[in-house]
């Protein structure tokens, strides 16, 4: 069984940069994920923008050059393609981490082998687990927890949950692309605070002029095959329906964590324990980078503002 300096469970963007970092330091490593290349940027909607300009997305001292100021889902794929081609990575996708138990060294088992390894990088993001409806009807086939062509939905009638980005994007694509009639159904009393600003004017006016019907302070109670139930302003009403779209967040793999002995704080965002500065946890030589060191606050950290993890923690193994 072959020992590594550094197993990184992951292969998201921060993943690729720990690899990238270990290589600069001459630590052996390997890269685990039980999906694709960048897995959750694949699974983000085909026609999403990015926040950030390309130059905030660049790991590896690999130019990212954009056509736009803010690149594209399709873009950023072609770039960390690359990124893991320039700097001949090593890479285990689709194989999947069981356990992680620590001894002399940590025993990493996969759904294909076992390794050795000194240390761990957990940069697994959080894109895996979607928030739940918990309401009857959501196991429909109908009910989707995940959004990436408007094509499926041309001439249909459907039903958006949430108003924060991803819901928005949701809505206005869907529209635009031919569906006979998109319904946002939103809890809160208005749209969310941190909208795109090239958006905000856009989704405002299309529900002002009710191409987009929206219901605030309303919730889905119930779906059944031809309509869903909504509790709007202390009454119930009954719209007819073909698509459920529940554009209503994801979270970390907690249970993950806690299965290979990360403690989680008891704070309101489940933060798992590590420490700020080396991204250490309270395992020895057991690391998180990424988004995933903000456990329900998962708008705490993005590619631009963690990759300097992936230096932290290079730079602690070394020492």
């Amino acid at each position: 069984m072959k020992k590594y300096d550094i197993c990184i469970v992951g292969a998201g963007p921060i993943g690729l940069n720990c690899a990238i970092e270990a290589i600069k330091s001459n630590l052996s490593y390997i890269i685990i994920d039980k999906g694709c290349l960048v897995n959750s940027l694949y699974n983000y909607p085909n026609n999403m923008t990015f926040f950030s300009t390309s130059d905030k997305l660049e790991i590896g001292n690999i130019p990212f050059i954009s056509h736009n100021s803010k690149p594209t889902k399709a873009e950023a794929m072609e770039y960390y393609r690359r990124v893991s081609s320039s700097w001949k990575l090593k890479l285990n996708l689709y194989e999947k981490v069981v356990e992680i138990k620590k001894g002399e060294n940590f025993k990493i088992q996969t759904s294909k082998s076992n390794y050795l390894s000194k240390n761990v990088i957990i940069a697994t993001g959080f894109y895996d687990l979607p928030y739940k409806l918990q309401i009857p009807g959501e196991e429909l086939k109908k009910v989707k927890h995940y959004y990436d062509d408007p094509h499926p939905y041309f001439g249909m009638k459907i039903a958006i949950v949430g108003a924060g980005n991803s819901a928005i994007d949701v809505a206005l694509e869907t529209f635009r692309k031919g569906c006979k009639e998109v319904t946002m159904i939103i809890r809160e009393p208005k749209l969310n605070s941190n909208i795109k600003y090239w958006v905000k004017p856009d989704i405002e006016n299309r529900i002002k002029e009710n191409s987009i019907k929206a219901y605030f302070n309303s919730k889905i109670t119930k779906i059944t095959d031809k309509n869903i139930e909504v509790k709007t302003k202390n009454k119930k009403i009954q719209l007819e329906n073909d698509f459920v779209l529940a554009m209503t967040g994801y979270q970390p793999n907690f249970n993950f964590l806690k299965k290979i002995g990360i403690k989680i704080r008891t704070d309101k965002n489940k933060t798992p324990l590590h420490d700020k500065k080396t991204m250490e946890t309270n395992i020895s030589g057991l690391y998180l980078a990424g988004v995933i060191c903000g456990g329900l606050k998962t708008n705490k950290w993005f590619i631009e503002n963690s990759r300097e993890h992936s230096i932290n923690i290079i730079n602690h193994i070394k020492k």
